[in-house]
């Protein structure tokens, strides 16, 4: 059984107190900038074991009646249709996706601000379907000597130039589909208008990483750093925050390079030239307060920056990041003296593919034991570790076939012969539908299609790059995984 280094629970009931204090410290008004995943935060859940990963949307439940959702996205991201690596659609169907999501869940979302609008053409017409679609929209415009000119950002040319968004709630959440959408940017021209009518009114950030009362190199927060290998972030003692307590937390670069700038412009909006002594300061996070199990999150760390290794390798070999963002991640490995080997999953896969000389797949299960899989005519790796996985959980022998050649090989046949595809296997996604079927009528094959669910949160690895299909059908059901950065083929277009 999987062991729990977090409590979720004593996490929401901290955060959700720190919150309320933040709120009435400024007059019943805060503008909070919300950082990260807003859903499906798996990251946060593999390295803090126990960590709930829709905590944020739940966290915002507690303020269903007191706050109100304003999202933000960035007009360049809208014109170069920028896409969201994770979910593989760009920001604005994400950001529309998100807002279906809260309102599913009874939360008031306020309006979209595009921001940096220039009346680009797509985003343009981005605005004017939401305005159709009755959500409001507001455009927040290129600033002259942004951020460093204050005398000029914080004037009626600068802030004043930006459209104020109407707010009615004490807790205004400002979020974004992803980073640069001009987040921070959109809380500061608002308390700007709030001050020029007389509104007391603050802001705040909420992001869970880096967990500033951890140590510098604890494996969580390195685990932030291998997350975020491509942007180059870098965790940092925060300076100003040492100077002011004499305490060392922890905060990354792009924060504390920024502080000061950020600061003069808080100052010269409200005339607090206290509002904030640090970036540490302007958080709100306490996530480290919910760790129950400090040596569980560690280990939980470790082979986080061991899934970010492979992964950093595997995208450096389809040329979407740069070999420094590899090496980034693997000088992280070497502070913690691991090696790409240290990994339950690595070892079995890369000798089951030496053993047979084709592709192969590992995983390991709940309990321990480790399960492999192999590519065959009719079935990929996944495919055959998959069903081999499920006989293992359902208790059924390892030689018994749950897919009969006579109902995969005129799938093949199909495959090859009416669609024309190069490679005749059944990809992953193909398997499992073929299962179902064969459930209807094999209490075998049902019982075994009713042991997927046990490989959710399972770990596995590939002796080479999966495909999209079997990596995304893979991820579908739960497994952390991995590939070794080797393509299956020759083919440039096999994947």
């Amino acid at each position: 059984m999987k062991r729990i280094g977090f409590d979720n629970a004593l996490y929401m009931q901290k955060q959700t107190e720190q919150i309320r204090r933040r709120i009435e410290a400024f007059g019943n008004k805060l503008y909070l900038e919300f950082g990260g995943k807003l859903f499906d935060d798996y990251h946060a859940a593999r390295v803090l074991p126990g960590f709930d990963v829709n905590a944020k949307v739940r966290l915002l439940q507690n303020f269903r009646d007191s706050a109100e959702i304003v999202f933000c996205i960035n007009a360049g991201d809208i014109e170069k249709s920028k896409i969201r690596a994770d979910f593989g659609i760009t920001y604005e169907r994400d950001l529309l996706r998100t807002i279906d999501a809260f309102r599913d869940l009874d939360l008031c979302v306020n309006s979209v601000v595009v921001t940096q609008y220039a009346n680009q053409p797509a985003a343009r017409a981005f605005r004017n379907m939401l305005e159709q679609r009755g959500i409001r929209t507001y455009a927040h415009y290129p600033i002259h000597g942004y951020p460093t000119d204050v005398d000029f950002v914080v004037s009626e040319q600068g802030y004043g130039i930006n459209d104020y968004i109407e707010t009615t709630r004490p807790l205004v959440v400002v979020t974004a589909p992803g980073p640069c959408s001009g987040k921070l940017a959109t809380c500061l021209s608002q308390l700007y208008h709030e001050s020029r009518r007389g509104i007391p009114a603050g802001y705040a950030k909420f992001e869970t990483f880096p967990i500033w009362n951890l140590p510098l190199k604890h494996p969580v927060n390195l685990a932030y750093e291998a997350a975020t290998a491509d942007l180059k972030d870098v965790n940092m003692i925060d300076p100003f925050h040492l100077e002011a307590y004499g305490e060392a937390t922890v905060n990354y670069n792009r924060d504390i390079e920024v502080f000061p700038i950020v600061n003069t412009i808080l100052t010269k909006i409200t005339g607090n030239p206290h509002f904030y002594r640090s970036p540490t300061d302007m958080g709100v996070n306490m996530a480290g307060f919910g760790i129950v199990d400090d040596e569980v999150c560690r280990e939980a760390a470790r082979q986080e920056i061991l899934r970010r290794y492979y992964q950093a390798s595997c995208d450096y070999k389809f040329g979407r990041c740069d070999a420094e963002t590899a090496q980034r991640v693997e000088l992280l490995l070497k502070q913690l003296n691991m090696t790409p080997a240290d990994r339950a999953v690595v070892e079995p896969a890369r000798r089951r593919a030496a053993e047979t000389g084709v592709p192969a797949l590992a995983i390991q299960l709940a309990d321990g034991r480790i399960v492999t899989g192999k590519a065959s005519t009719l079935l990929g790796a996944a495919s055959s570790c998959v069903l081999n996985s499920v006989k293992a959980l359902a208790g059924l022998a390892d030689e018994l076939h749950l897919l009969s050649p006579v109902f995969l090989e005129p799938i093949a046949r199909l495959k090859k012969e009416r669609l024309n595809s190069k490679d005749p296997t059944l990809s992953l996604s193909e398997t499992l539908m073929t299962l179902s079927i064969c459930a209807a009528t094999n209490p075998t094959a049902e019982l075994a299609l009713s042991k997927l669910d046990g490989l959710r949160g399972c770990e596995a690895h590939s002796s080479c790059i999966l495909s999209n299909n079997d990596e995304s059908t893979l991820r579908k059901l739960g497994l952390n995984v991995t590939c070794e950065p080797e393509f299956s083929s020759d083919d440039l277009f096999a994947l």
